[in-house]
């Protein structure tokens, strides 16, 4: 097989907008900017995957080394590719996503230029030890076949990110398509139209357990809800620092290299050209920087592989590449090669129409009287980017035949709530419509709505066909509380098994909106600054 790093740039940007993702690492953008600088330094400003925040140290020790401003702003790979598809009009003077994969889907116009890769992360399927242990695979190589079969039997509990949303999922996603239809040299479209191919893909997906937009943020979930799944798809570092995470006398995850679908994130960072001579100068010194022997050595001693694919880790870093996890320093690595364009586009609008697990969506939305004005339009518009499907598919986040959508509007009550089954953009325009018609008034109890909505997802999820979410949006301070809430729950005889992903807006109660996702196995995202992107990214979830 071809290098994964060289192979993946063989993708030029076909459909605006297509991708997330890490990744969505960190669905909410931050700025990070060493202190102490001089006021006449040269600035670089970054648009970065969230799983390089771990770097600012070293970032901020060539700063000052250098006298160069570095400011780190963090996005998914779907924002990356969008600002990458900017080109001049970027604010960015450099990007560096998860995978090469970002670069060439956004740099439509060629503006991109010095790239290279940092660090690399093949991704892999890990499970618990004692599991990887009892299926033998601790001790030989192992299909995606034979994952899927252990996953059908219930052997495996497993989360996956979104291959739409994340790097980590779509390269999952791409390797094992590949895998199922016999590892030909490159997937073609004939082989992706197979209706076996199609058949078995869609079966794998349908045993996953727990979806998400993130890398980091699954990883970081299935460490808190640790008792209830068995494993993930993820990259190896995060296996990793899962591990070290991990309390004392919990069994670690056990890392299995599919053996016929493997792909690796080569994570590398370019410079966008603007004839700023300055800039690019900095720029190359920070690259040379961060490729210098001592910093490669400490990001490799962060669980990130560093020189050519395959290469030889440092084998005295056993608390970081530790064989007991099954993290193999030693095998050759053999990533798949990228599909051609048409076949990417089409593999992706598949996932997301045809062979992903149906999505179970309830919306709980805030018409309180605070909604009035700029905020109610706001809300629209982030339904409408939902609901439309021709918008939704800039995004990849277009409905399914099978997808089921509710909507609980509230104020002090809840007000009402309809749904659609589909993808029929009739079916889809008739829930716009009424969430459109409806008028803000009255006070605020997302608590009241969002028990609402999960009593009538109820059928459904206990069916186990759907990835079920419930997604709040409030711009207020809340009447009720959570204890009524998860009161009214364990009435219903339901628990956390259908998280709850939470908007902030306006002059919502942060420590509210926090402490619902949290005790629901979800999260919360901030959309004071954006509202539209997080419904977008919530969404990302399921």
């Amino acid at each position: 097989m071809k290098q994964f790093s060289k192979t993946i740039f063989l993708i030029s940007l076909i459909i605006p907008l297509l991708f997330g993702g890490c990744d969505r690492n960190e669905p909410q953008p931050q700025k990070t900017a060493p202190k102490n600088i001089k006021a006449s330094a040269i600035t670089l400003s970054i648009v970065s995957g969230s799983e390089n925040k771990t770097l600012e140290p070293l970032l901020q020790h060539f700063s000052h080394q250098q006298n160069i401003q570095v400011s780190m702003q963090y996005m998914g790979s779907v924002d990356i590719a969008h600002e990458i598809a900017k080109g001049a009009h970027s604010e960015f003077d450099a990007v560096w996503p998860a995978s090469g994969l970002w670069l060439s889907l956004g740099d439509k116009q060629g503006l991109v230029k010095h790239a290279q890769s940092i660090m690399r992360s093949p991704v892999v399927f890990a499970v618990k030890k004692s599991i990887a242990e009892k299926l033998g695979w601790d001790k030989k190589d192992v299909t995606v076949m034979e994952i899927l079969e252990a996953t059908e039997r219930g052997d495996v509990r497993f989360a996956m990110t979104s291959a739409t949303q994340s790097n980590s999922g779509a390269s999952a996603f791409l390797a094992f398509l590949s895998a199922f239809a016999g590892s030909p040299e490159v997937l073609t479209t004939e082989q992706l139209n197979d209706s076996q191919v199609g058949n078995t893909i869609k079966r794998f997906l349908n045993t996953v357990n727990r979806s998400s937009g993130s890398s980091g943020w699954l990883m970081e979930m299935l460490r808190k809800e640790y008792l209830y799944y068995d494993g993930m798809v993820n990259y190896e570092s995060m296996v990793i620092e899962l591990n070290q995470k991990l309390a004392p006398g919990q069994e670690p995850l056990y890392a299995v290299y599919p053996v016929d679908g493997l792909s690796i994130a080569d994570s590398p960072l370019g410079f966008i050209d603007r004839d700023n001579k300055k800039k690019e100068d900095a720029f190359l010194k920070l690259q040379e920087y961060l490729l210098s022997p001592a910093v490669q050595d400490s990001i490799q001693s962060q669980g990130r592989r560093t020189g050519l694919v395959g290469m030889q880790a440092d084998a005295t870093k056993t608390g970081v590449f530790n064989p007991d996890w099954g993290i193999d320093i030693q095998r050759i690595l053999n990533p798949i090669r990228v599909p051609a364009v048409p076949v990417v586009e089409e593999a992706l609008n598949l996932y997301q129409t045809s062979f992903r697990k149906p999505s179970l969506t309830a919306y709980v939305l805030d018409y309180s009287g605070s909604m009035q004005g700029e905020g109610i339009e706001q809300l629209k518009k982030a339904m409408r980017t939902l609901l439309d499907q021709k918008i939704a598919k800039q995004f990849l986040l277009q409905a399914s035949p099978e997808d089921i959508t509710i909507i609980v509007p509230f104020n002090s009550q809840v007000i009402d709530a309809f749904q659609g089954e589909g993808n029929k953009p009739e079916t889809l325009r008739e829930l716009l419509r009424r969430v459109e018609t409806l008028q803000p008034g009255g006070g605020t109890n997302m608590y009241l709505a969002a028990a609402q909505a999960m009593k009538t997802m109820k059928t459904y999820a206990e069916s186990g066909k759907y990835q079920a979410s419930v997604i709040v949006m409030s711009d207020g301070v809340s009447e009720g509380n959570s204890q009524q809430f998860h009161s009214t729950l364990a009435g219903s005889g339901m628990g956390k098994d259908i998280p709850v992903f939470t908007i902030l807006f306006g002059k919502a109660k942060k420590e509210q909106m926090q402490e619902l996702a949290e005790t629901m196995s979800g999260r919360m995202f901030d959309g004071r600054a954006d509202v539209v992107k997080a419904f977008r990214e919530a969404k990302g979830y399921n």
